[in-house]
């Protein structure tokens, strides 16, 4: 075993300098000697740190992809029925304000870089929620997403210019922010006792993020408000989980509502019904076929009379 480690330690002390930057880049000289150049896992510190960064490094890069499913779902069916409004517009902003409040921190980019393409991938879905909404207008559809665009726009440009001490105070406005951001689609979720179209894989990947969020903030940020707020999330997501499992297979009313219109519109064509070629004309003849009736004849009447036409009989 002792021959394995020194040719490996051989090759990990060679490792190109780009490579060695980078490395001690993210677990600083002292943690990168120990555990890549000397393969010495002893140091406890050492290698929670290491952990810590694999992790965020995880996090960020699923991030980039978490709601794309969500998005394609939507795009697909052109449908958003079940997704809360409300829901995405709050974490959306919950998303920004930790992440220009981490930015202006200098915490490490792997500790909250995920936060960049949720809130992008967010306000993609907050869009579409209204382009593919139930509303018969398609005017007032274009005006709701101009007026969304603008929120976001006024809201980005705002936490680029705030003070970092009013970004604390955001900080810690981002608990109730997330509390009330999944609680719309929690109860949404319960009064059609259907997840409509929200994406498990979202979901799931949440409440793994959320985990790990947890345990990485713990480790290089120590922030006490950070981590409540990733704590809270994950409570949240949990509940999120367990509706996609109990209400799993469920079409939401408005859905329904949908099938049923699109199917009293459907025109099925008449049953016609098919001729015996068997039967004879003396078969029609004798069962009933009605003789034509003879034309209408006028009849002279007398002075006064308001009838002209009658049947002539026979």
């Amino acid at each position: 075993m002792d021959a394995i480690t020194e040719k490996l330690t051989l090759i990990t002390q060679n490792l190109p300098a780009p490579i060695r930057e980078l490395g001690v880049s993210l677990i600083d000289e002292k943690c990168y000697v120990k555990l890549i150049e000397q393969l010495d896992f002893s140091d406890t510190e050492c290698v929670k740190l290491a952990l810590s960064k694999g992790l965020g490094i995880a996090i960020v890069v699923g991030g980039s992809i978490v709601k794309v499913p969500q998005i394609a779902l939507i795009l697909r069916t052109r449908d958003s029925s079940g997704l809360s409004v409300p829901s995405y517009i709050l974490e959306t902003l919950s998303y920004l304000i930790t992440l220009f409040y981490s930015y202006r921190n200098s915490f490490p980019f792997s500790t909250f870089g995920e936060n960049v393409f949720l809130s992008v991938q967010d306000i993609v879905v907050s869009l579409l929620i209204f382009l593919y909404g139930d509303s018969p207008n398609p005017s007032r559809r274009t005006g709701d997403i101009g007026l969304l665009t603008g929120f976001f726009i006024a809201s980005i440009s705002a936490l680029y210019s705030m003070s970092l001490e009013n970004l604390a105070y955001l900080q810690l406005a981002t608990l109730p922010l997330s509390l009330f951001s999944k609680l719309p689609q929690i109860v949404a979720n319960h009064k059609a006792k259907s997840t409509g179209q929200l994406s498990a894989f979202a979901v799931l990947s949440q409440i793994i993020g959320c985990v790990a969020r947890v345990y990485t903030t713990s480790t290089e940020v120590g922030d006490p408000i950070v981590q409540a707020g990733f704590g809270l999330a994950l409570l949240l997501n949990l509940i999120l989980g367990i509706q996609m499992v109990f209400y799993w297979g469920n079409v939401p009313p408005a859905a329904k509502k949908k099938a049923v219109a699109a199917e009293k519109k459907t025109v099925y064509p008449t049953e016609v019904e098919p001729i015996d070629e068997t039967l004879t004309q003396d078969y029609f003849l004798t069962n009933g076929r009605q003789r034509r009736s003879k034309p209408m004849q006028r009849v002279d009447h007398a002075e006064g009379s308001s009838k002209k036409w009658e049947r002539k009989v026979d």
